[in-house]
């Protein structure tokens, strides 16, 4: 993807999250040149991935297959003493899909905060990293009702409503009608490790340096 079209959709980004009166932290904000003045004192946010991160799953088609995320907090695999949660903001595009996948190791809840459309969510049970399980019904909490659903099934919620993500279910999620803003709640994120695609994927973009970064995403801390 070209550096000018990521800083573009971090720009609208940030309109959208202030327009649903969504404060993020202040280093969401922080330039390239601000991040060269911070010492060790925020490794936290560098080590543990905090911040912008955009992908279009290496389809080469961001508007088609892609998300854009903004984890305002999360613990390190690396270091056990740390948080043990993590939280994130998404953004989906109308017709924008996450394609199916698991976690190994997270749960997760993922929220519909925002936006006047339906968030999309469909479901199956995983045989292994690399199949559906097309006959077993899927374990599903929906704000706290438990219950299940057979496999494939489409669940629509609405803003305010949430889904529990367990262990091992495959989930692909879109929306169909509105731009919207997602909370996701969850265990430690790690998200070089512990993303399991039904197809063979790229989690973090190849990004084509036409200009200068607005802001730092996650991946370039350490180039």
């Amino acid at each position: 993807m070209k550096r000018s079209v990521i800083n573009g959709h971090i720009r609208e980004a940030i309109e959208f999250i202030a327009k649903l009166q969504f404060a993020l932290p202040p280093f969401a904000f922080w330039s390239p040149g601000d991040w060269e003045s911070k010492g060790a004192e925020y490794d936290e946010i560098r080590n543990n991935q905090l911040g912008w991160d955009l992908t279009d799953f290496g389809s080469g088609d961001y508007g088609k297959i892609g998300l854009l995320l903004f984890t305002i907090r999360n613990g390190n695999i690396s270091f056990p003493n740390g948080k043990t949660y993590a939280e994130k903001l998404l953004i989906i595009k109308p017709g924008q899909v996450t394609p199916f996948h698991y976690h190994r190791s997270k749960m997760e809840d993922i929220i519909n905060r925002g936006g006047g459309g339906t968030f999309n969510v469909q479901l199956y049970c995983s045989i292994d990293e690399h199949s559906l399980d097309e006959k077993s019904d899927v374990p599903v909490s929906v704000d706290g009702r438990n219950f299940k659903v057979k496999a494939g099934t489409v669940l629509g919620l609405k803003t305010g409503e949430s889904i529990t993500l367990h262990q091992g279910v495959f989930h692909k999620f879109w929306s169909d009608d509105a731009k919207l803003l997602l909370g996701e709640v969850s265990m430690l994120n790690d998200d070089h490790a512990d993303n399991f695609f039904l197809e063979e994927r790229g989690r973090f973009p190849s990004i084509e340096e036409d200009e200068k970064p607005l802001h730092l995403l996650v991946g370039d801390y350490n180039s």
